[in-house]
C-alpha cells in the first residue's frame, strides 16, 4: 500500500495493483487564505460527502444539504422496529466495495484509516437456474490471466463454445480507453455486443448479464461501452480481482456517522431534512439557494451532488441556471427501471454452507441473495438471539408496470428454490424497498451525459451519472466525481486539490493493445469477424 499527504489531506491509498494510476490535482496552495469562501453541497450521498471532505480539509466553509433525514444517499440506512419488537436498520440493500474503488476507500479512510469496518467476502459465486455454477474465488487476479482463468475454470465455456466465438468482435475488450471506448461502443447495446462475439448463452447469463444488471438495466438497454468499461475495471485493466469487501455493520454505524463526525470536526455544517428548492446565480458571481431553510442563502459556489432525477427537477425549477443547451441535456437524463430489495427475518437459519452473497441468473426476477448475518454485526446479533437468519433479495430492472406484490412473492419463492431449507421457515418480518432513481446509461446516451463542470464556473456536478473521462463506475464514479467537483472549485481559488487514483486508463498489455486495433469500429456485422 502507498500513501502520502497532498494539500494537507490524506491521499487515497491504492491497493495491490502496482500499475494503478496516480492523478495529481492542479498545483496550488495547501489551504485557502484570507476569508474562506462558502460552498453549498446539495446532496449527502457518496458524491456530496466526497466533495464536502475535499473542500473542508482545505479550509473552505462548507454547508451540506440533504433532503432525507439521514446521510448516505442510496447507501443510507434508517431505524425500523420489527414485529418481534427488535430494533433493526433497514437500507436499500447490499453493495460491494471492490478493491479497485480507490477513491471511495480513500474517502472512508478519513474516519477509519485501516478500513477495519470492511469485511472481505471469500467468494463471488454465480448460480444459474439451469444448474450451472461459477465462482471467482480461484480466478487469478493478474491480467490477462484473470480473464483466461475465468474462461478456463468456468463450466459455462466449453471447447466447442470457444471455437464458435468471433474473436475479432471481442478485441475492443483488450484495450479499453477513456473516453474512446464510448466513441467505439456507445452506439451498441451490451446484448448486441455479446451476441456479436458469440459468447455462450450460459456465460452471458452467468457473468456478463450479472454485471450489466448491476447497473440496474437490462443488457438490451445498456450501452456496450459501460459493459466494456466494467470488463476493463474488473478483468483486463486491474489486478485487484473481483472479490470485494462489505461493511461489518449497517451503513450509518459503519460509514456515515463516523464520516459525519470527521466533517463536523472540519467545520462542515451538515443539515439533514433540508431540501433545496432552487439555485439562482447571483449577479457578479456566486449563487443563492432557495427554500433550503425557509430563507435564501448566498454562497460562492455550489456542488450539485444529486441523483439524475433530482438534478433534472432542480434544474427545471432553477430557470436561470446554466445555458439552454446544458439545460436540455440535463432534461434528457434517464433513470433505470425500478428495482426491489426484500429483506426477510426468518425464524430458522440458512444452511451453514450457503455463501454469504450469491449472484443469480435464470431465476426470474431474482438477481442476488445475501445472508446478512454472515458479515453484518447487527444481523448476526439478531440471528444468534433468535436462532434465525436475515436474508436479503434483489431484483433489478423490474418492468415499471409489474405488480409489486407479485414480484415480492416471486422473490421469496425463488429463495425457497435456491435455498430449499427456507421453505419451512416462518417470516418473523419482511420489508420491501422499491426505488427507481438509479441512472440509466442507454445506447447512444454518452453525448448527453453532463460533466463535472457546467456553463457557470460557480456550479459543479457530482454523482454516478456524471461524465468523467476516467475508468470508474458505480460507487467509485460517485466518489471520484465528488472529488473532481471539489478540485474544480479549489483550482479557481488557487488551492491544490485531491489526488486521485484509478485502474490503468488503457489496456495493460502492449501486444493485446496492438491486437485490439484490428477490431475496427463496426462491432455488430458477422461478416467483419
Amino acid at each position: 500500500m502507498t500513501g502520502g499527504r497532498a494539500g494537507g489531506a490524506a491521499v487515497p491509498r491504492r491497493g495491490r495493483d502496482r500499475r494503478a494510476r496516480r492523478l495529481p490535482a492542479a498545483p496550488g496552495a495547501a489551504r485557502v487564505t484570507g476569508e474562506p469562501p462558502g460552498v453549498a453541497v446539495v446532496g449527502g450521498g457518496i458524491a456530496g460527502l466526497a466533495a464536502a471532505t475535499a473542500l473542508a480539509e482545505r479550509g473552505v466553509r462548507v454547508t451540506l444539504f440533504e433532503r432525507a433525514p439521514w446521510l448516505g444517499g442510496r447507501l443510507a440506512g434508517w431505524p425500523v422496529e420489527l414485529a418481534d419488537g427488535s430494533r433493526a436498520t433497514m437500507s436499500r440493500g447490499f453493495h460491494a466495495f471492490f478493491r479497485q474503488y480507490y477513491n471511495l476507500r480513500g474517502l472512508l479512510r478519513r474516519a477509519d484509516p485501516t478500513l477495519a469496518t470492511l469485511t472481505p467476502l471469500p467468494d463471488y459465486p454465480l448460480w444459474h437456474g439451469s444448474g450451472l455454477r461459477d465462482s471467482f474465488a480461484h480466478v487469478p487476479r493478474t491480467p490477462p490471466l484473470s480473464a483466461l482463468g475465468f474462461v478456463a475454470l468456468s463450466p459455462s465455456f466449453g471447447w466447442a463454445d470457444l471455437a464458435r466465438m468471433r474473436v475479432r468482435a471481442a478485441l475492443p475488450l483488450l484495450d479499453v480507453r477513456m473516453p474512446e471506448v464510448y466513441e467505439r461502443l456507445d452506439g451498441t447495446s451490451a446484448r448486441e455486443f455479446l451476441d456479436a462475439i458469440g459468447f455462450p448463452p450460459a456465460a452471458q447469463h452467468l457473468a456478463f448479464e450479472v454485471f450489466s444488471r448491476s447497473f440496474f438495466a437490462d443488457p438490451g438497454e445498456l450501452s456496450a461501452a459501460e459493459l466494456a468499461l466494467m470488463f476493463h475495471i474488473y478483468f483486463l485493466g486491474s489486478s485487484e480481482g473481483l472479490l470485494f469487501d462489505v461493511p461489518g455493520e449497517p451503513y450509518p454505524r459503519a460509514l456515515w456517522q463516523p464520516l459525519a463526525g470527521y466533517l463536523r470536526g472540519h467545520g462542515v455544517d451538515i443539515r439533514t431534512s433540508a431540501p433545496v428548492a432552487a439555485v439562482r446565480p447571483v449577479a457578479g458571481g456566486g449563487i443563492e439557494l432557495l427554500g433550503a431553510t425557509g430563507r435564501d442563502e448566498r454562497y460562492a459556489a455550489v456542488v450539485l451532488a444529486l441523483d439524475a432525477a433530482g438534478l433534472r427537477r432542480l434544474v427545471a425549477d432553477s430557470p436561470h441556471l446554466g445555458d439552454e443547451e446544458w439545460r436540455t441535456r440535463i432534461g434528457r437524463l434517464r433513470t433505470a427501471p425500478p428495482f426491489l430489495v426484500s429483506r426477510l427475518w426468518l425464524d430458522r437459519p440458512v444452511a451453514a454452507h450457503r455463501p454469504g452473497f450469491l449472484g443469480t441468473s435464470g431465476l426470474g426476477p431474482l438477481d442476488n441473495v445475501s445472508v446478512l448475518e454472515r458479515w453484518e454485526g447487527e444481523a448476526a446479533r439478531w440471528a444468534a438471539r433468535t436462532r434465525g437468519s436475515v436474508v436479503e433479495l434483489h431484483a433489478y430492472a423490474v418492468s415499471p408496470g409489474a405488480d409489486r406484490a407479485v414480484q415480492q412473492e416471486l422473490l421469496v419463492d425463488r429463495l425457497r428454490r435456491v435455498y430449499p431449507e427456507t421453505r419451512d421457515a416462518r417470516l418473523i418480518d419482511a420489508r420491501h424497498e422499491w426505488h427507481d432513481d438509479c441512472p440509466l446509461f442507454p445506447v447512444g446516451g454518452f453525448r448527453d451525459r453532463p460533466s463535472v463542470r457546467t456553463p457557470d464556473p460557480a456550479v459543479v456536478l457530482a454523482g454516478d451519472h456524471v461524465r468523467t473521462d476516467l475508468p470508474v463506475a458505480l460507487m467509485e464514479r460517485a466518489a471520484t466525481t465528488g472529488f473532481q467537483a471539489a478540485n474544480a472549485l479549489l483550482e479557481r481559488w488557487g488551492v491544490h486539490g485531491q489526488t486521485l487514483w484509478t485502474v490503468p486508463t488503457r489496456g495493460r498489455s502492449t501486444p493485446l493493445r496492438a491486437l485490439s486495433r484490428l477490431s475496427g469500429h463496426d462491432l455488430t456485422r458477422p461478416t467483419d469477424h
